[in-house]
């Protein structure tokens, strides 16, 4: 999903990292391509649980962790999985200024076993800056599989550097990376490989470094070639004169190159190729396949996943069987939760009362404080306890970034790119997950895309509510099949939404962020064989815990509001009944009432109280309702002048309204700003308003 207690807790830093020693501790940067099991490498080390995905992008912030072998004391840096050191995006500028900087020591440089030529590419840019480095080429156990064999040593021999090999998963291949790891520390440095470039990049590279002083943990030569490609911030730390003058011989040698006919592009595309090159040589004689035909599962697979003809029935009916197990499997521990909660209620109430607390701080208490995060706990956790482990699931078998390449010729029509099907993935769990998760589109302009449309999708607080209505007022009386009819009508309310963003997408795309859609590299990573107990752990004590204590932040404030609202009257009538009274005219035009619409107000800090809100409000109550059955609410409802067209009105409203609050603080930090907050509050709003209002019309047009 993105965002968990252990990405985003203490052990997660910001790329403006500062390395804090409480002694003599040596800095290790563990780097790597995406997919390649670097994050799973640096948990096995440090023993943190720092979340990691079978699909690129993961890791957009560094991570820390700290490891003492016999010999030395190690802090380790998870910097951000990328292709190259380019720095055409915040990932590979995140881990090339952390590589430049003098806080790296040596660099563990992941590389995936399976398609080892590839990892080198990344693995020979890091030597160009570093000569310290250790490579480390993990997933062994899957390139036995396949049939792949390396020769270790000989790699060894030709980079120049240590080669350990490893299988990340298993703690006891770490202790070789380790002992290489303090031998190195230890031992002079050695030459390492050195990529050659086309003569007249060389000739050009050797006139610039001429003008650069000699820095510690910079190497004159490669920031030569990032001045020529046109990337001025390797030039960050060097005094004005010495930027100036830099600058000045480095636009002399381009105009001459550029009088060639080597331009910029020209020059980086050059650069690249021999880097490509390079990797290809030192690959050459050491990897050995015996296994011709290893990869004709995956893509067997893949065509059915992605193939043109049944690739977007299987994304469906893939969905459709998710929400049917979350449905199914969460009203049972739903219906456990409300009665052990009531049962909580009565145990405090007696408490209160056995101390003799004045009625109204005991009703505050129970009925307001108390008894909304309890609805939120009972309602939310449920459906998490499910939804989040099968989503874990699907992630770490690796289909996500299957949904991502269907998804990509779509989203490129809205001018946008299929990274944004991963953030709106994320979205399905938390909206300000998904918001998160937008670190992971390199274009701001489609960063920004993602981050507005993101709460066009449900997230899971507004799940049970949709789920609820439904149930009321079109599956009612169709038995054993209702929790099936009930999946069906949901996936058909997800794929409206869906069909809403790529509308959104497109619409924002002409008109407040123009612009066409960016390249992009999207790896399809192999199917791998998901850790059950991994996922169980991973998305219940990290995802569950971390969103579910998020919404009760909210839920508990929002309560008390809540009680006293409900509590407290003007002229004989409560101040909840009056803003609703005022809000009705509004309401009944868009096809609610003025109930409904001050619930969802009231509902802002958390989705999960809108229906609860909704029962309170309409049987005059003065605190929250318990819970009650699917019958007793859908009686409730109607008796209060619901009908179909209420329903679904009040579902599309569910649907497309203003983000939670926690999702419109997530923006505002993400984006920095106050006017694309502003933004992604009002766009969902507009369009659930005039939706609801248009269905309303139609339903009056035709008598329903």
């Amino acid at each position: 999903m993105g965002l968990t207690h252990s990405s985003t807790g203490l052990g997660a830093v910001s790329s403006e990292l500062v390395i804090k020693r409480n002694g003599n501790e040596r800095v290790i940067a563990v780097a790597g391509n995406p997919n390649v099991g670097k994050s799973t490498l640096f948990n096995a080390i440090t023993g943190m649980k720092q979340h990691t995905g079978n699909w690129p992008g993961k890791t957009v912030a560094n991570a820390v962790g700290f490891y003492k072998s016999e010999k030395h004391s190690y802090i380790f840096v998870d910097i951000p999985g990328t292709y190259s050191l380019f720095a055409h995006s915040p990932e590979e500028e995140i881990a090339r200024d952390f590589i430049c900087s003098a806080s790296s020591e040596t660099v563990v440089a992941v590389c995936d076993a399976t398609c080892l030529e590839r990892s080198l590419n990344l693995v020979l840019q890091i030597l160009e800056i570093k000569s310290n480095v250790i490579v480390c080429v993990n997933l062994l156990d899957e390139a036995k599989r396949k049939g792949i064999e390396i020769d270790l040593k000989l790699l060894e021999k030709r980079l120049g550097v240590a080669v350990v090999g490893t299988v990340a998963r298993k703690k006891k291949s770490i202790k070789g990376l380790i002992k290489r790891l303090d031998e190195s520390v230890e031992n002079s440095k050695k030459r390492a490989y050195t990529v050659v470039y086309p003569q007249k990049i060389e000739e050009a590279c050797e006139r610039i470094s001429t003008f650069i002083s000699p820095k510690e943990s910079f190497n004159a030569r490669w920031a030569a070639a990032r001045l020529l490609c046109g990337d001025f911030r390797v030039l960050q730390g060097f005094c004005e004169q010495e930027k100036l003058t830099i600058t000045e011989a480095t636009r002399q040698v381009k105009a001459e190159l550029e009088e060639e006919g080597l331009n910029e592009q020209k020059c980086e595309e050059m650069i690249a190729s021999s880097v490509v090159f390079s990797a290809e040589a030192v690959c050459n004689g050491a990897v050995f396949e015996t296994k011709k035909k290893y990869s004709q599962r995956d893509r067997k697979i893949d065509k059915i996943l992605t193939g043109k003809a049944v690739g977007y029935p299987v994304m469906i009916l893939l969905l459709l069987f998710v929400f049917w197990l979350t449905i199914s499997g969460a009203n049972y521990f739903s219906e456990i939760l409300s009665f052990l909660f009531s049962k909580a209620e009565n145990f405090l109430n007696e408490i209160l009362i056995s101390i003799k607390t004045p009625n109204e701080i005991r009703s505050f208490l129970v009925e307001g404080v108390f008894r909304v995060p309890a609805w939120v706990v009972s309602v939310m956790l449920p459906p998490m306890m499910v939804f989040f482990p099968l989503f874990t699931l699907l992630e770490d078998l690796g289909y996500l970034p299957r949904i991502a390449f269907n998804l990509d010729k779509p989203f490129k029509k809205c001018k946008s790119c299929g990274k944004q099907a991963l953030t709106m993935c994320m979205g399905f769990g938390c909206n300000a997950a998904g918001v998160v998760g937008a670190r992971i589109v390199d274009s701001k302009r489609e960063r920004l895309l993602a981050i507005i449309t993101n709460s066009l999708v449900p997230c899971n607080g507004r799940f049970p509510a949709i789920i609820a209505i439904i149930s009321m007022f079109f599956v009612a009386g169709v038995g054993a099949f209702g929790g099936l009819a009930s999946s069906v009508i949901l996936t058909l309310v997800i794929l409206f939404g869906v069909g809403v963003t790529f509308l959104s997408t497109k619409l924002l795309s002409e008109t407040l962020l123009k612009g066409e859609p960016s390249s992009y590299t999207l790896e399809l990573p192999p199917y791998r064989r998901p850790q059950i107990l991994r996922v169980i752990i991973r998305s219940v004590f990290d995802r569950t815990v971390f969103v579910l204590g998020r919404a009760l932040v909210a839920a508990v404030p929002a309560g008390a509001v809540i009680w006293i609202m409900a509590n407290v009257t003007v002229g004989g009538q409560s101040l909840l009944l009056i803003a609703a009274d005022f809000l009705d005219p509004l309401a009944r035009l868009m096809g609610l009432d003025g109930v409904i619409l001050i619930a969802f107000i009231l509902g802002l800090p958390a989705n999960e109280i809108v229906l609860p809100i909704i029962i309170m409000a309409y049987l005059s109550n003065d605190a929250i309702v318990d819970a009650f059955s699917v019958e007793q609410m859908r009686e409730i409802l109607t008796l209060n002048g619901w009908n179909s067209v209420t329903a679904i009105c009040t579902i599309t409203f569910f649907l497309f309204h203003w983000p939670c609050s926690t999702t419109l603080m997530t923006i505002k930090k993400e984006t920095n700003s106050l006017k694309w907050t502003a933004v992604s509050l009002l766009f969902p709003t507009v369009i659930g308003a005039v939706l609801c209002i248009t269905i309303n019309l139609i339903a009056r047009a035709i008598g329903a």
